[in-house]
């Protein structure tokens, strides 16, 4: 296993599409690792997908504090309710938006022996999959914001300093 290199906003790989995982291979076990090895190395790190590596493929693993989960091509069946809560990212280091999510999800993923698996989340869980999963289409957590802050101080951003990162939004409409 080996700490991978987190891809940081301004590649356009971010921006891309993630493509399926069509077999689950000794190669995909290996970049599950790294990943799961790259999320544990710093302390608050909660999720990663594999395009944040440079690898566009469907694969996330997360630890919202229960335990790892992996997803390989998931797919959301179900979503229900709304939350709205401080979102940041590896991508994006130094920054928190204000997000709404659904506050309960339901999604169809693969394990690592190619079996399909449902999981169903709320809450902050819930929160990161959404996150993660959007990566897989080449959303950001900025793309939903008009606002960012400090991750360090919690006050909002001035617009010299938001500005270049807001410049970089992909506008989502709900």
């Amino acid at each position: 296993m080996a700490e991978r290199i987190i891809v940081r906003l301004g590649d356009p790989i971010l921006r891309e599409r993630s493509k399926v995982v069509s077999s689950v291979t000794s190669n995909t076990e290996k970049v599950l690792n790294d990943m799961a090895q790259t999320i544990y190395a710093d302390k608050g790190r909660a999720g990663l997908s594999a395009i944040q590596i440079g690898i566009a493929k469907q694969l996330i693993v997360m630890d919202c504090g229960d335990g790892l989960v992996e997803l390989i091509n998931p797919v959301l069946l179900e979503k229900s309710g709304e939350q709205e809560g401080p979102e940041a990212c590896l991508s994006i280091p130094g920054v928190v938006g204000l997000v709404k999510r659904a506050e309960y999800v339901k999604v169809q993923t693969l394990n690592r022996a190619g079996g399909t698996v449902i999981l169903e989340a709320e809450d902050f869980l819930a929160r990161c999959i959404q996150h993660e999963m959007d990566h897989l289409e080449g959303i950001l957590f900025i793309d939903y914001v008009n606002e960012l802050y400090s991750a360090k101080t919690g006050k909002k951003l001035k617009p010299q300093d938001a500005n270049p990162i807001l410049m970089q939004q992909k506008r989502i409409i709900r």
